[in-house]
């Protein structure tokens, strides 16, 4: 089943997605079984970002440190060029507003860590500078998306508060700060428990996402969004990343970078974190509208895992031709 999923490109946590998503629909959590789901969720949640600190080397950031125009690209990618692309797309007519919001909060989020640093390497792009882009998205990620949903979304009818950075700040940045400096003592079974504690990972965000679609079906989320509201949301997030895809490549190039730096540019610019994603809306949305909110998020991470996963296998192949060819 495994080796099908992967000549399919088919991210396994996806089917697993799309399984908690049909049991929250036909079984969703109410009253008490609701509030302690949450505060399950909300707890994993918080060892999630424990974990990712103790994981997250201060070697590997020194190392990668140094290509400081990459970074400063790849973010402006990530929090500039995405939403002013999302921006756009909300103002196409025709989508179910929870659905445009949706596109527009994806567009706000960091990059992703593990799969960033994975294809970037499979590709034979620069893994140290690609470690420090995706983890310094991601943190950073913590404060300025925030920031960019109260200007862009919360703000237009709430006005902008603090109250969702404190929240947060407690929720993830803490546990994150904790994590990273026990690192010392507990960083050798993070990494030798690696796969294990992969499970964690994935189990709080199913966890979250349990309770959000829940919430939201409760809200009748599936009597307000189609099906053909859905395949325009997948069809968008298709777009989306094309047009990021082509704008990094003409912009690496443009700035002069070598091949495995725009290679870089390319994998860790163009994906934005369901990891990431998932709790940050829990935070900053209220309950009844997070399934919605986040349902464009999961179309396009399993988009941008098909698209990148063919692009690392193509940017590989070619690198070995050019090697053997030099060879000969």
């Amino acid at each position: 089943m495994n080796r099908l999923l992967a000549r399919l490109n088919i991210d396994p946590f996806l089917l697993m997605l799309l399984g908690t998503v049909a049991l929250a629909t036909v079984l969703p959590a109410q009253g008490v079984w609701a509030r302690v789901a949450g505060g399950v969720a909300d707890a994993g949640i918080a060892l999630l970002f424990f974990l990712h600190g103790a994981k997250l080397s201060r070697e590997a950031i020194l190392d990668g440190a140094k290509a400081w125009k990459l970074h400063l690209t790849v973010g402006a990618t990530t929090f500039l060029l995405f939403p002013i692309i999302g921006l756009g797309v909300r103002a196409i007519p025709g989508i179910e507003p929870s659905l445009a919001t949706g596109v527009l909060f994806l567009t706000l989020l960091p990059s992703t860590v593990q799969s960033s640093i994975a294809f970037t390497a499979i590709a034979g792009g620069n893994v140290a500078a690609a470690v420090v882009s995706a983890s310094f998205s991601n943190l950073a990620g913590i404060f300025i998306t925030p920031l960019l949903t109260a200007l862009f979304i919360t703000g237009r009818s709430h006005g902008f508060s603090t109250d969702p950075i404190i929240d947060i700040s407690v929720q993830l940045l803490l546990p994150f700060l904790a994590g990273h400096f026990l690192r010392p003592w507990i960083g050798g079974f993070v990494t030798r428990n690696k796969k294990v504690l992969g499970y964690v990972d994935r189990s709080s965000i199913l966890l979250v996402v349990y309770t959000a679609f829940g919430a939201a079906v409760l809200e009748g989320l599936w009597h307000k969004v189609t099906v053909g509201e859905l395949a325009l949301i997948a069809a968008i997030s298709l777009g989306v990343l094309a047009v990021v895809m082509v704008v990094s490549s003409f912009v690496g190039k443009a700035m002069g970078f070598s091949r495995e730096d725009r290679i870089v540019l390319l994998f860790c610019g163009s994906k934005k974190s369901l990891a990431t994603g998932v709790p940050l809306a829990g935070v900053l949305f209220p309950a009844a509208q997070v399934g919605a909110i986040i349902l464009p998020l999961m179309f396009f991470h399993q988009i941008q895992l098909m698209v990148c996963a063919v692009l690392a296998r193509r940017f590989a192949a070619a690198e070995e031709k050019a090697a053997s060819s030099s060879q000969t």
